[in-house]
């Protein structure tokens, strides 16, 4: 049975976005290229996405009244990063179209629900528990074993909210670096996740339409530094078997969860050809902005039509591409980088370079089929 018709957005409509860092940023762009007006909402003033847009709220994320406000001034409300208050994001879909989801939203920013959604789709994770005290540690530790991987379920991101327990490590030490006082658990519980021996971390970016349509852009892999993604090479070296079950994956999370926008596939490639999700992100992503340079369609673009309703566009590259993020004062190498033929520079008009920060990132293409460079 077909899906029964959902609202299509045109240009012309305004979409409303929740956060403003350089995801929204790029996404605020990508929607004038289409016709689209952008309204943010973010309690930052000067923020990177507001810069760039027609409208901007500048507000807390529980003022009822600013989102109420925001909620009359737009047509179709999205978020830009998942760690926003569901609270807010309730609010306005009741008032608005929201997309995606709210039970998208509440799935992925909870990495107990993510990873419980993941095996009821038989999907495979890390194995995992839900640690709520030390007591439930310590049991977790016996189920799973050394070394293990114990993190907040809500709010972290970039290598923050997580500990990692070796074979000598101290539960009891590991429990209150993650909670300060180990009588009172993280906001939202933990969980506790087996280390995976992987030989390389990929993500596969998935688009779906609110009528089910389907489209991936390929496989890439992504490099840390830091717990930060340093690096992004498009399309990943891997067997094309490989490839082929990570877009199946992608495709069958973003079924089961009724995706209508992008999403993310975070994905470990174990030791044993193995693919294991790690993470999922609804929304733009890191390691999907080489495809700005590199695709026909961005992921901005995407994003943007699938939740518009609008027919998905081409994914497929027309080159191969290396994506690096300047970090930090890697901003001040973008003179040099202006000088490379082959180098596309973003920047994201962040006044103060702080270590870690993304500042931007470069984009360098190479011909189809010679392979991202190192």
């Amino acid at each position: 049975m077909s899906k029964p018709a959902t609202a299509r957005f045109g240009p012309g409509s305004t979409i409303g976005i929740l956060g403003g860092g350089q995801l929204g940023r790029m996404t605020a762009l990508a929607a004038a290229q289409m016709g689209y007006h952008c309204h943010v909402y973010c309690p930052e003033a000067k923020a990177p996405g507001a810069e760039v847009s027609g409208a901007a709220t500048v507000a807390a994320y529980d003022d009822e009244a600013a989102l109420a406000a925001f909620a009359e001034a737009v047509d179709l409300v999205t978020f830009e990063f998942e760690n926003i208050p569901s609270s807010a994001a309730a609010f306005l879909a009741a008032r608005r179209p929201l997309r995606p989801s709210l039970a998208v939203l509440e799935t992925c920013q909870d990495r107990l629900k993510e990873k419980s959604f993941c095996r009821s789709i038989g999907v495979a994770t890390a194995p995992f528990a839900a640690v709520t005290s030390q007591a439930d540690l310590e049991t977790a530790l016996a189920e799973i074993g050394r070394p293990a991987v114990l993190k907040t379920n809500r709010m972290g991101y970039d290598g923050k909210g997580q500990v990692m327990i070796g074979g000598a490590d101290d539960p009891a030490e590991a429990w209150r670096a993650l909670c300060g006082d180990p009588a009172t658990p993280p906001d939202g519980g933990a969980i506790l996740e087996g280390f995976v021996d992987f030989r390389l971390e990929l993500s596969v970016i998935v688009a779906r339409g609110p009528a089910g349509e389907l489209d991936c852009f390929p496989a890439v892999e992504n490099r840390h530094k830091n717990h930060i993604l340093d690096v992004t090479l498009a399309p990943a070296a891997i067997a094309p078997e490989t490839a082929a079950a990570a877009d199946a994956v992608a495709r069958k999370i973003a079924t089961g969860i009724d995706l209508e926008g992008i999403l993310a596939v975070e994905l470990f490639l174990d030791r044993e050809e193995r693919l294991l999700v790690n993470e999922l992100a609804p929304r733009p992503h890191n390691s999907g902005h080489w495809t700005i340079d590199a695709c026909p369609t961005s992921q901005f673009e995407q994003f943007l039509r699938a939740i518009a309703g609008l027919p998905l566009g081409a994914s497929e590259r027309h080159s191969d591409a290396t994506m690096k993020n300047l970090l930090g004062d890697e901003i001040e190498a973008w003179p040099g980088i202006l000088r490379e033929p082959n180098a596309k520079l973003h920047l994201y008009g962040k006044s103060e370079a702080r270590p870690g920060r993304k500042m931007g990132h470069v984009t360098r293409l190479y011909p189809k089929g010679s392979g991202a460079k190192d």
